[in-house]
C-alpha cells in the first residue's frame, strides 16, 4: 500500500465512514493529508477515540479558527535572513531544505508551510544561499535539518547537504527532526545512515512521537540501526488533548524512548496553529500533568515542558519560567531576554 493521500483513499482504506467523506474533503481542500502504510496500520478504525487516528486523520474540528492562531505561529518567517535558513538564536539555525512529509500531523505548527501546496524544495541555488549563509556566520555551532521532514530526502541528496556542511568547520553538531523512524521506517537503511555521517560532524536525530503505540517493533528497529550506526538520538513530543494528555500515557512513551536508548528531550506545548483548537489545553493544565508525569519516573526519562512564544520570540520551559495568568486562558510569560509578551490560550 502506498501512502493515503486524498480522502477518497482513507474512506478505501477503511480509515474515515462513507458520512464522513464530505467533512473530510473540507479539510483536505486547507490542510495537506497523508497516511503511510506503517501508520495505517496502528490505527484502529472502531475506536472513535483512537490516540494515533486523531493525531494523523482529518477531522472536521480543523476548520475551526480562532483568532489567536496564526499561520507562522513560532515566527520563522520574521527570522528567516535566507530562504530556508531560520536564525532565532545565535548559535544555531534551522535549515529547512524540504518542505513535504511522509505523514501529515493535524496539529502541526507548520502546516501552513508543508505539503504539495506549501513552500516546496529548496532549489540548488537557494540551497547554495542557505549553505553559504551558514559559512558566513561563525556563531553558528549548531545546524538543524527540518522542514517538512528531511528524512524523506534520498540519501544522494542528504549526503549532499552534509558535505556541504562538512568544511565549515565553526559547525560542530547537525540535527535533523524526523517522523520517519515512526511513519516510514523502511526507510533507515545503512545508505541513509552513511548518509548522515558525511559531514564527519556529530550528529544526532530527534525523533517526534506522541503515543506508546508509535514505538512499533519496525521503529525501534529503525532507531537502533541509527544508534549502532554512530547517531546519537533525543525525542520530541506534543502534549496533545485525546492523544497524550495523561501522565501514565506520557510515562509508558518516555519509558519507551529510554529503553531504547533515545533520550527524552522536549515534550512541547501545542502552537497556536490555525485549527489546532481541539488538541490544545490551557498552560495550567500541561502543568498538572507534567508534575504528574513528574512524580512517576526517573530524572533521565523526564522531558523539558516548553512553550515557543508566539511571533518567533523563542522557547521557555512552563515549570519553571516566569508565566503568570491574568485572566482565564491569558497570561503573561517572559522570554530568555526578560522581555514579556502576552500569550492566550482561549478566546
Amino acid at each position: 500500500m502506498t501512502a493515503l493521500i486524498t480522502p477518497r483513499h482513507l474512506l478505501e482504506a477503511g480509515l474515515i465512514a462513507a458520512d464522513q467523506l464530505d467533512g473530510t474533503e473540507a479539510v483536505a481542500a486547507r490542510f495537506a493529508v497523508s497516511v503511510t502504510e506503517a501508520v495505517a496500520r496502528l490505527i484502529d478504525p472502531a475506536d472513535s477515540a483512537d490516540p494515533i487516528a486523531r493525531q494523523y486523520i482529518p477531522d472536521t474540528a480543523e476548520l475551526v479558527l480562532l483568532p489567536q492562531e496564526s499561520a507562522d505561529p513560532i515566527g520563522d518567517h520574521a527570522h528567516s535572513p535566507v530562504e530556508g535558513i531560520v536564525h532565532r538564536y545565535p548559535d544555531r539555525v534551522l535549515l529547512k531544505a524540504v518542505h513535504v512529509c511522509p505523514v501529515y500531523c493535524r496539529f502541526c505548527f507548520r502546516r501552513e508551510m508543508v505539503g504539495p501546496q506549501g513552500d516546496g524544495t529548496l532549489s540548488g541555488a537557494a540551497l547554495a544561499a542557505a549553505i553559504a549563509y551558514i559559512a558566513e556566520h561563525k556563531e553558528i555551532w549548531e545546524v538543524i535539518l527540518t522542514g517538512g521532514d528531511p528524512l524523506v530526502l534520498s540519501p544522494r541528496r542528504l549526503k549532499e547537504i552534509m558535505e556541504r556542511l562538512a568544511p565549515i568547520d565553526h559547525v560542530k553538531v547537525v540535527r535533523l527532526h524526523s517522523r520517519v523512524p515512526v511513519t516510514d521506517p523502511a526507510r533507515v537503511g545503512s545508505e541513509l545512515i552513511d548518509a548522515l555521517k558525511s559531514s564527519g560532524k556529530t550528529v544526532y536525530v530527534a525523533l517526534h512521537a506522541n503515543h506508546p503505540r508509535e514505538l512499533t517493533d519496525e521503529a525501534r528497529a529503525a532507531s537502533a540501526a541509527l544508534i549502532d550506526g554512530g547517531i546519537m538520538m533525543v525525542s520530541q513530543s506534543v502534549l496533545l488533548r485525546g492523544v497524550n494528555d495523561d501522565p501514565a500515557v506520557l510515562a509508558s512513551l518516555m519509558r519507551l524512548f529510554v529503553e531504547n536508548r533515545i533520550k527524552p528531550y522536549y515534550l512541547h506545548h501545542p502552537d497556536l496553529a490555525p485549527g489546532t483548537s481541539h488538541f490544545r489545553m490551557s498552560i495550567e493544565e500541561g502543568r498538572a500533568i507534567v508534575a504528574g508525569l513528574r512524580a512517576r519516573i526517573s530524572g533521565l526519562a523526564m522531558p523539558s515542558y516548553i512553550l515557543d512564544i508566539p511571533g518567533g520570540h523563542g522557547k521557555v520551559q512552563l515549570p519553571e519560567s516566569p508565566v503568570r495568568e491574568v485572566g482565564e486562558g491569558c497570561y503573561t510569560i517572559e522570554d530568555r531576554l526578560g522581555d514579556v509578551h502576552s500569550y492566550a490560550d482561549r478566546n
